[in-house]
């Protein structure tokens, strides 16, 4: 009994001490750490903007129509830029919340959403608007992760963390040939007349590549030099009709750190693997690792992984990468390239042995023993890394085309 009993508390104080490192990780302050009771200090102040009051101003919101609900929402008609935040000091991005009439696909992907910190030209994000938030694949679906939520599959929630020290600007842009009759939102900050000190600026990086090429690394993070933190990444990937239904997901993620060239530093040992779970991958949603979309009839997947408990940090540079590989039983890989599929045997595995098909001298996918291969193959795979950034912007190329973002 005693037993039992000291095992219930320290199950307790481990409960306890989860849920305080993650309220300390979203603190409600400028500062790091600073406890929900905390009284602010008299510099720091609570904004909202929103098209009740679109630049945030003290005792200047829901003024038309005489404060009744005079101006909800807004349209962005085709090819026009609404500017949902403008501010100038210093400050903290504590959360983004928005809904929009029009959330298909092709919507979601036109929609470009970008963030500029500290009066740069260049955005530090810009990214097709529903990726960001998490959907993939364009489908809205119920979930909640660390830093995004949906309840009910028709909104927008961030809240992700996102200083500037001068200034900082969001806008969305309608690049469809649609007007969007409807836009909604919140962006609430903090501001501050105190030095931010060290901090680091919030970045973003969307890439698709709608046919992998064979053996190549699909690139999450091109090469960024600079000071930061890899925050994490979100997946979408359509799988390609010649492979069927077998499996996608043998590919590693490789992270490479300060100076890493051929080789990384960070490898993981499968793409199930590296978003936590195992032997396969069907639906879930948890709070740093998850996959909201689990299509096998359909091939389609979206899934992610954020490093909180797990920082991946860099001071000199990175670069992150995925391989594209899956894996069959011999023969259905031996029936595939027979039947034209686009494919590169790389090991064979049984009970008694490996075979790196790769490296090793007279070794022969065709000779080699009955087993589970792994081979490189080619499907349309999406990714948008988050990560902070010493600098307000980046040197990495601008979004991409519109061809490219809604292709089918």
């Amino acid at each position: 009994m005693e037993r039992m009993k000291n095992y219930i508390q320290n199950n307790q104080i481990l409960g306890f001490c989860a849920i305080v490192s993650v309220m300390i990780f979203f603190a409600p302050s400028i500062g790091q750490g600073q406890e929900l009771y905390d009284l602010p200090k008299k510099d720091v102040k609570t904004r909202w903007f929103s098209f009740e009051n679109l630049q945030g101003l003290k005792g200047k919101g829901g003024m038309e129509n005489k404060g009744a609900k005079g101006h909800p929402a807004d349209a962005i008609k085709a090819g026009e830029t609404q500017v949902i935040l403008e501010t100038e000091g210093a400050g903290v991005v504590r959360r983004m919340w928005m809904t929009i009439s029009d959330r298909s696909p092709e919507m979601l992907r036109s929609l470009k959403l970008e963030m500029y910190w500290d009066g740069k030209e260049k955005p530090a994000v810009s990214v097709p608007l529903g990726d960001f938030f998490g959907a993939m694949l364009g489908e809205k679906v119920p979930m909640e992760n660390a830093f995004f939520s949906d309840p009910e599959g028709r909104s927008f929630n961030c809240i992700i963390p996102m200083p500037f020290k001068k200034g900082a600007k969001i806008s969305i842009t309608n690049e469809s040939d649609t007007d969007l009759e409807a836009l909604f939102y919140d962006i609430n900050i903090t501001t501050s007349d105190a030095d931010l000190g060290d901090v680091g600026y919030f970045h973003a990086f969307w890439h698709r590549d709608t046919a992998t090429t064979l053996g190549e690394d699909h690139v999450i993070l091109p090469k960024l030099e600079g000071n930061g933190r890899f925050l994490g990444v979100g997946f979408g990937l359509n799988t390609h009709p010649d492979y069927g239904k077998t499996w996608w997901g043998e590919g590693e993620v490789k992270i490479y750190l300060d100076g890493d060239s051929q080789f990384p530093t960070l490898v993981g040992s499968g793409t199930e693997d590296y978003i936590g779970t195992a032997y396969g991958q069907g639906k879930f949603v948890n709070h740093y690792q998850g996959a909201p979309i689990n299509d096998v009839e359909e091939g389609r997947y979206a899934f992610y992984r954020f490093h909180v408990p797990d920082p991946v940090y860099f001071h000199q540079d990175i670069k992150v990468t995925i391989q594209q590989m899956g894996g069959a039983p011999r023969e259905k890989v031996k029936a595939m390239l027979v039947d034209g599929a686009k494919l590169v045997p790389v090991t064979v595995s049984w009970p008694e042995g490996f075979l790196k098909l790769l490296e090793e001298e007279g070794a022969s996918f065709e000779n080699a023993p009955k087993g589970w291969t792994n081979f490189y193959r080619s499907d349309d795979l999406t990714t948008l890394a988050y990560f902070y950034y010493d600098k307000p912007s980046n040197d990495l190329g601008p979004l991409a085309s519109l061809e490219i973002r809604q292709h089918k």
